[in-house]
Formats: structure tokens, C-alpha cells, sequence
């Protein structure tokens, strides 16, 4: 898992080189939430401070004109965005769940990868809030997703 691997996506740079793709944290996704294996979902990168996460384009996920889905963009930020919370969870808790999620759509990704780079921007007690950005592979930003997670106690 390499984090000089690649330039950093959360500043939207063009990527110089292939990112390497982190088998434990794309197992961890595969494992708890089955359909991002089914939609081919890749983690470039995941820690309490930055989840990486990345989708390829295709044809099956495209809406008529060759774009990728606004529903796949949203399910692509909302799993980075849970591991991201989960990786933050305060002590005793068991998990999150997603309340509240906003999305600003800004561009269409017709090829290549789009990208989604989670931060958490609190991390309190009853909720965390995940901030998702995601970039296509010329480091464009395609969306902003902020997420409000709630936490769960047993």
C-alpha cells in the first residue's frame, strides 16, 4: 500500500504513475459490503485519516450517453465514506450508518477511473461527518459528497 505510490487525488493532481491498489483495504470493502465487489470497486488507500477508493468506467454502469451514473458515483462515496467513519469509530461503538448524504455533481466521467478520496471532518461520539471528493483520471474534480454517519452502540 504505498502511499508515495502516486500523487496525492484529494488535491486533484494528475497522476504520474499507477496507483497501486491495496489488497487488505479492497478485501475489507469486498467483505462488508458485497456489492462493491460486484461493481468492481478498488481501494487505493485506507487509514483514519484518508480512504481511497476507485471505480472503473464501464459500459454497464453508463447511463445512455456513455456516463458513468450518478448512482455509482454515489455508491462509490458512500463506501469510502463508511470505512472512513468505521476506521474513526469512538471507542464501545459497533458501526455507522449513513443519515444524511449530499451530493454536488460537477462533471461527467465518460473513460478511465473515477476516484473518491473520504476524510472525516468530525469524528464525535453520536455522528461522524465524512467529506468525499471525487476526481477522474486527469484530476478533475467530478463530485463533492459530504456525509453525516450515525454511530452505533450495542
Amino acid at each position: 500500500m504505498g502511499v508515495d505510490a502516486h500523487r496525492p487525488v484529494r488535491q486533484g493532481y494528475r497522476m504520474q504513475t499507477a496507483p497501486t491498489v491495496d489488497d487488505d483495504g479492497t478485501a475489507l470493502f469486498h467483505r462488508t459490503m458485497p456489492f462493491t465487489e460486484r461493481l468492481g470497486f478498488e481501494v487505493l488507500r485506507h487509514s483514519r485519516e484518508l480512504v481511497v477508493a476507485r471505480i472503473a468506467h464501464d459500459e454497464s454502469l453508463c447511463t445512455l450517453g456513455g456516463v458513468l451514473h450518478g448512482g455509482v458515483l454515489m455508491s462509490l462515496a458512500d463506501s469510502a465514506a463508511a470505512v472512513c467513519a468505521f476506521l474513526n469509530l469512538p471507542e464501545g461503538a459497533q458501526g455507522t450508518t449513513t443519515v444524511e448524504s449530499k451530493t454536488n455533481f460537477l462533471r461527467a466521467v465518460r473513460s478511465g477511473h473515477a476516484t473518491a478520496s473520504s476524510t472525516p471532518l468530525h469524528a464525535g461520539g453520536r455522528v461522524i461527518v465524512v467529506e468525499t471528493e471525487i476526481h477522474d483520471d486527469d484530476g478533475r474534480l467530478v463530485a463533492k459528497i459530504t456525509q453525516s454517519q450515525a454511530v452505533l452502540r450495542s
